[in-house]
């Protein structure tokens, strides 16, 4: 079995955000990158599924030169080959075309990727793949298993838990607990260094969305301390004050 797993070059959830360029560019100086943490649940899984049935992993990741240090982390926790699309991601279906494009000439019998990234938590890339390969995409994946030429999945509804079950080829949003993360060790970090990573060139798509500006969260109002025993008072600050009731 062949799987695809697409990660993704993110900062780190304790980077501390700023932008430049009068807020229309993200300022990556100091900026801690990592793989995104549902795309870690993806390629643990798919580590686990090569252990189990054998098969190759050849993780992706769309981005310039700098997302070579994330690729290769990938390939320590045991991926075998890493491709790079020699371009910066513009939004998420210049992502997924880049990525159907690849999926496409490789001929994959399984995609994975996390749920969504952690940096525009879009939540889109699997179900464009999905559509641009005529293929399932089903997200977000709490188990998934291969039996065969069939897939059983358990996905995350409202309000409760859904079984579904697929033949491959399929693409596959994951999250936790598909499986655990798993960590590099010095063998790994080492075989990762002579690991096949292939640049490629990024197929003529067009973004179809323009970022004009990003704007921080407002900062954090003060406190206000009231008396456990002052009922009224705490309900007239929520009432006037926040507003929430």
């Amino acid at each position: 079995m062949k799987i695809l797993v697409c990660i993704t070059h993110v900062p780190d959830t304790t980077s501390k955000i700023a932008f430049t360029d009068g807020n229309t560019k993200f300022d990556s100086n100091g900026v801690q990158y990592i793989i995104g943490p549902y795309d870690d649940y993806a390629l643990a899984r798919a580590v686990e599924l090569k252990e189990q049935t054998g098969g190759t992993i050849t993780v992706l990741n769309v981005g310039t030169a700098e997302t070579e240090p994330t690729l290769r982390k990938a390939l320590a926790i045991g991926a075998d080959d890493a491709i790079r699309v020699n371009v910066a991601p513009a939004d998420s279906f210049f992502v997924a075309a880049q990525i159907a494009e690849v999926a496409k000439a490789e001929s994959f019998d399984l995609i994975l990727m996390g749920r969504e990234s952690i940096d525009f938590n879009g939540g889109m890339v699997h179900g464009m793949v999905g559509e641009l390969l005529g293929i399932p995409s089903i997200s977000p994946v709490m188990k998934l298993d291969v039996e065969g030429s069939k897939v059983k999945m358990t996905r995350e509804i409202e309000g409760g838990k859904e079984l579904l079950e697929a033949e491959l080829p399929l693409v596959a949003g994951c999250q936790e607990p598909i499986a655990e993360w798993k960590i590099p060790n010095m063998r790994g970090i080492m075989s990762a260094r002579t690991k096949p990573l292939k640049v490629v060139e990024p197929s003529a798509v067009d973004g179809l969305t323009v970022t004009e500006n990003y704007e921080l969260p407002p900062a954090k109002g003060q406190v206000k301390m009231i008396d456990k025993d002052n009922i009224g008072e705490l309900v007239r600050l929520l009432k006037e004050e926040a507003k929430v009731i």
